[in-house]
């Protein structure tokens, strides 16, 4: 009769060679991750420290930004009056009739829009016949009064 090999049971082969569990027992610290408070701070501080810096420069160019903006539109007008001017003969009395208007030889609208307000709200002044030459066309700034420096000073075209 023949040999037959030798059956080893298989779960006393795969305990050999299973890996050790760790217990509970171990011991070991569990490593945290995060920013201690002081860290925090020191950041705020820091990032305090360069708004104070940044904050004033920046306001500084929005208010000149509005005044380039004023100079800009009153541009606009200009032109749109000047070429009101070459077709009925004369400046309009209102900026209104540059929108609209009942005079026969009038081809406009001059304005592709409404008349917008300054950059702060407030309607541009216009006069015809001007003081300072054919027309005046102001806008007093922030304040809205005649006078005035930096951001309240009147813009004249």
């Amino acid at each position: 009769m023949l040999n037959k090999p030798k059956a080893y049971p298989l779960t006393k082969h795969l305990a050999k060679h299973q890996p050790k569990r760790l217990t509970s027992s171990c011991n070991y610290q569990k490593k945290t991750s995060g920013f201690t408070l002081v860290e925090l701070l020191i950041v705020m501080v820091i990032l305090g420290l360069l708004a104070s810096l940044v904050a004033p420069k920046m306001f500084d160019k929005i208010g000149s930004s509005k005044q380039g903006t004023a100079k800009t539109q009153m541009e606009l007008f200009s032109t749109a009056l000047d070429m009101y001017r070459l077709d009925v003969g004369s400046y309009p009395a209102q900026l209104s009739a540059l929108r609209a208007s009942n005079d026969i030889s009038w081809q406009g609208p001059y304005l592709p829009k409404e008349i917008p307000n300054d950059p702060w709200g407030n309607a541009y002044y216009y006069k015809f016949p001007g003081e300072n030459s054919e027309y005046d066309l102001v806008s007093y700034g922030n304040d809205n009064k005649k006078g005035g420096s930096e951001e309240a000073s009147d813009i004249i075209h």
